[in-house]
């Protein structure tokens, strides 16, 4: 079996002008059990807060509920704002939503970049990094089966636990030195927006002297993102509008972050450059082919059938034809494997 991985995305955003939410739920609910069908490795839920379009407050939730109706496939979500959040509370969604899907959960940890959001959730942006770091370590204990106390007394246990060891669910997000050096420190995982810092991160693993918990390796000049479809023109057009609207809100974010932001949809504010950017695109499936055959070392492809509140009935046509390519797609990797 080729190592190759592929992924379906949901961030739940549905502008005013998308499809109703509500539709939106319930046709992601669908996708996950017909892909869990196929075969496919993996959900990615992510997680914003106080977003005019619905972007997805709550990922644990939705996971169960995917859970529920899936078998095979596994979850990750991320990235979890874990600055916004207490972390003993994550710690027991954690246990309980590993429980639920026995043993299928990855929870990528990020410090968040959103001023809104952290004054939403009374947090102060300064104090992500050690919020983060202090959050990790609680988690990890409390994962562990430990019982004990604070510094300032306050008394932490956490029952049930999780199917899988902590180390094996968490990971560091994040695309600078620090976050593979947290992921490493930590003994977790690394899901790096990167791929320069992964390099560090297995460096760091081995100047502890253990070996590295699961990683991932983003590949350059690959998209977000392949909506799968006969006609790339009129492929393009059914998504336009809506890969516009997430990557003119993911912009806004990263311009009110400021100087420190680093995120790759930082300037792409004009409509004009953004297929030409290449993080979202309309493929026909013979195009996709003559990528992976190109990229015989190529580690990942994601969807995401609901991009942007797409309607679900545009949706399915991608998913469907993912469906019936992915024999061939497992195969043309096996033959690099």
């Amino acid at each position: 079996m080729s190592s190759i991985r592929i992924s379906l995305g949901f961030d739940m955003r549905s502008p005013e002008w998308a499809t109703p939410t509500a539709e939106l739920y319930a046709a992601a609910i669908e996708m996950a059990a017909y892909a869990d069908g196929l075969g496919i490795d993996m959900i990615n839920l992510m997680e914003h807060h106080g977003s005019d379009d619905g972007y997805l407050p709550q990922p644990f939730t939705l996971c169960a509920a995917m859970a529920a109706v899936t078998k095979q496939v596994r979850f990750t979500l991320g990235a979890v704002i874990l600055p916004l959040h207490d972390p003993l509370a994550i710690a027991e969604q954690i246990a309980v939503t590993d429980l639920i899907t026995n043993g299928r959960l990855s929870v990528i940890f990020g410090a968040g970049y959103v001023p809104f959001e952290f004054a939403m959730f009374r947090k102060s942006l300064k104090d992500r990094a050690k919020l983060l770091d202090s959050g990790i370590e609680l988690i990890l204990r409390a994962l562990d089966g430990e019982k004990f106390e604070e510094a300032d007394g306050r008394p932490v246990y956490v029952r049930p636990l999780p199917v899988q060891n902590p180390r094996d669910i968490l990971m560091a997000g994040g695309g600078v030195p620090a976050s593979a050096r947290r992921a490493a420190k930590y003994d977790i995982g690394f899901g790096p927006m990167k791929p320069e810092v992964v390099d560090l991160y297995l460096e760091e693993c081995a100047r502890h002297g253990r070996a590295p918990r699961q990683y991932y390796r983003p590949v350059a000049g690959m998209p977000l993102a392949i909506h799968l479809c006969e006609d790339p023109e009129a492929g393009w057009q059914a998504i336009e509008r809506h890969a516009v609207h997430v990557i003119t809100e993911y912009a806004k974010w990263a311009e009110a972050e400021g100087d420190a932001s680093n995120s790759p949809f930082k300037g792409l504010t004009d409509p004009a450059v953004l297929r030409q950017a290449g993080l979202f695109a309309a493929w026909t499936p013979e195009q996709l082919m003559a990528c992976i055959k190109a990229k015989p070392d190529l580690p990942h492809l994601g969807i995401q059938p609901l991009l942007g509140g797409l309607s679900p009935e545009e949706g399915w046509k991608s998913l469907k034809l993912f469906g019936q390519m992915l024999p061939d797609i497992r195969a043309a990797a096996a033959a690099h494997g």
